[in-house]
């Protein structure tokens, strides 16, 4: 068996070949932090988390990378209205990222780089496409000269004369051409700057990426992915850089998921329909909602309503309970010699069920009925009279397969007592003073997934239950 990725590119289904063998490189658009995610912004990291786990789970080595977007004109407008300086806030709704999806069980990526930690790359990345004739300064702000790229729009399947249609020069730019966009751009007074040859300023959107996908992962990487809306022109624009400047192909598959809508209509604040993700999990199972959003493919539109949440929260619960009922007659049950290879043989089946939806384009949606087929099965098996320890434990065992590639806790969470989070902070307290900051962060990391909250006073650390 082999997996299928749907290539954006392309627009088909392709047999999934990395550039080396066992190995993915890949690399997530992240967000752009000035305030919390909204709920369509989560949905990238649940979909390209889950298929990350799946590619782990089918026995290769991922190098994942996620950047965050930690300075450009929404940050800046938001900052001043703050009162903040740009990196105090950007820093602030990194956390509040990494807090809100650990709560969706999000893995951390194995990089998470920032545009001002890359800022050097970015420079010496654009000096590169000038010293090649494929970039420009104009006024202090630097352009990527577009129609000298021949390929420009084969991601959108567009023609550069359709895509000119329409385009137009805006007051300030200094363009030869209307599809000709920005790599730098001059700061302008009060703004946050950083020197460069052009003078004073900091990078545009789109450039940043092609830096750090060259800087961490090299010229060509396996997977390239992010949300429908990034398609044009952010990876339209990030292949032209990347690949005119390095003359190799940049990502051998595109993937996007698809829109949220909210009650059938399209997420915008304009509408009033615009859900942060950090309020949505206060008041629901964070839980649910991965689940909600990997019910449906991940390249189709999915609609959030609060009854579509509950269902999926009842769904979600009635799995649970089945697992809570397997792991309860374990402890119940008596080895009887029984092999009862008929019943290990179908939940054999299920396995390679699984296996064969995911293999077919991260089909979650399927998978997802898997699941659910299983536990029917499970529950048919548990109304037997002798029920076996190894058959109730393939059971178990396949139910925790199945919930580590979806990332969801298919086990009752049982909650920490006091005197153990007490023993965990204490820990951490030693491993900081020993300067063993990784296993700090770990124990902070790992009691966030179980809902408890540290934080760090003056007067020593204090926590709390997220609610």
């Amino acid at each position: 068996m082999s997996i299928q990725i749907y290539n954006t590119l392309t627009r088909q289904k392709e047999t999934f070949q990395p550039i080396e063998e066992g190995k993915v490189k890949m690399y997530v658009c992240g967000p752009t932090v000035y305030n919390y995610i909204h709920i369509g912004n989560a949905r990238p990291p649940i979909v390209f988390d889950t298929v990350r786990r799946y590619l782990e789970y089918r026995g290769y080595d991922v190098h994942f990378v996620s950047n965050f977007t930690d300075v450009d004109d929404k940050i800046i407008k938001a900052a001043n209205e703050l009162g903040e300086e740009v990196p105090t806030l950007s820093k602030r709704f990194i956390e509040a990222y990494h807090e809100d999806t650990s709560a969706l069980n999000v893995r951390k990526a194995d990089l998470h780089p920032t545009v001002t930690d890359t800022m050097e790359d970015i420079i010496a990345f654009i000096e590169k496409l000038v010293e090649k004739d494929y970039a420009y300064a104009s006024g202090g702000d630097v352009y990527f000269r577009t129609k000298k790229f021949d390929e420009y729009g084969k991601l959108s399947h567009q023609s550069i004369d359709e895509l000119r249609l329409g385009s137009r020069i805006q007051v300030g730019e200094n363009k030869e051409d209307p599809l000709d966009f920005v790599l730098w751009k001059a700061a302008k007074e009060g703004e946050i700057y950083w020197e460069s040859p052009w003078g004073q300023g900091r990078p545009g959107w789109h450039i940043e990426c092609s830096a750090m996908v060259k800087k961490y992962l090299g010229d060509t990487i396996d997977i390239h992915a992010g949300g429908q809306d990034l398609s044009f022109p952010h990876h339209e624009n990030e292949i032209a850089q990347s690949e005119a400047l390095n003359e190799k192909t940049m990502a051998n598959y595109w993937m996007h998921n698809g829109y949220i809508n909210i009650n059938n209509e399209k997420m915008s604040k304009s509408l009033g329909n615009f859900i942060l993700l950090h309020d949505l999990i206060q008041k629901y199972d964070p839980q649910a909602f991965r689940f909600f959003m990997l019910n449906v493919h991940y390249r189709h539109p999915i609609n959030f309503t609060d009854e579509l949440l509950e269902s999926a929260k009842t769904s979600l619960e009635r799995i649970r309970t089945t697992v809570e009922n397997l792991e309860h007659r374990i402890t119940h049950s008596a080895d009887l010699g029984l092999e009862n290879e008929k019943w290990l043989e179908k939940i054999d089946q299920y396995k390679l069920r699984f296996i064969e939806e995911m293999d077919d384009d991260f089909n979650t949606s399927n998978a997802i009925a898997t699941l659910f087929d299983l536990s029917k099965e499970a529950n048919v098996y548990l109304q037997e009279e002798n029920t076996t320890v190894k058959v109730l434990e393939r059971f178990v065992a396949l139910f925790d397969e199945f919930g580590d590639v979806l990332g969801l806790e298919l086990k009752q969470a049982k909650d920490l007592l006091d005197e153990e989070i007490e023993s965990l902070i204490e820990q951490r307290n030693q491993a900081r003073k020993e300067k063993n900051f990784q296993l700090a962060d770990q124990i902070r990391d790992d009691l966030a997934d179980q809902g408890i909250i540290l934080e760090d006073t003056p007067q020593g650390v204090r926590w709390k239950r997220k609610s």
